[in-house]
């Protein structure tokens, strides 16, 4: 089972799962082969060589907003899209906060990650969408089975969140 980590929670487990010799004092991140910066609300900045780090997720809840990590976190991807065939025609993709998703094209059941920025929905059938925000709106890519999101889509269309979100 998956741990969702609260971001109040975060600086806590790094501080206590990577001794004090991980962190990176700023500035010194290119001799350590890159670094992740955590900013506090209070204005303090910790940083953490980005070798020593295998993933970081943010709940649906975190309290994040988008402008505060520079990229919407996992839970603003969560609920159903509205996202179009290639051909005029639209189904609808749902992403769970478990990382399950339902795709009504074909009845299709598959999983879902935050990568980037982005969420990468992985199908049972093979194929793969990602839902991206390009500038102000979402689109979502399609990859054929055999593909990775790193090819060229197959297709790229429009993708409408339908789930409100709160103000």
């Amino acid at each position: 089972m998956r741990t969702t980590v609260l971001f109040a929670a975060l600086p806590v487990l790094f501080f206590s799962a990577l001794p004090s010799s991980h962190a990176v004092p700023p500035g010194q991140g290119k001799s350590a082969g890159g670094t992740i910066v955590l900013v506090f609300k209070d204005g303090h900045r910790e940083s953490f060589s980005l070798a020593e780090i295998q993933s970081i997720e943010f709940s649906g809840d975190s309290g994040l907003a988008a402008g505060d990590a520079h990229i919407p976190p996992r839970g603003h991807y969560v609920g159903k899209w509205s996202v179009g065939e290639g051909n005029g025609e639209d189904y609808t993709i749902t992403l769970n906060d478990d990382g399950s998703a339902w795709r009504s094209l074909n009845h299709m059941h598959g999983t879902w990650v935050y990568v980037n920025g982005e969420a990468h929905i992985s199908w049972d059938d093979g194929n793969q969408d990602a839902i991206r925000k390009v500038g102000p709106i979402f689109q979502k890519y399609w990859y054929k089975a055999g593909k990775s999101f790193n090819d060229t889509p197959d297709n790229v269309t429009n993708a409408e969140s339908l789930t409100p979100k709160p103000i």
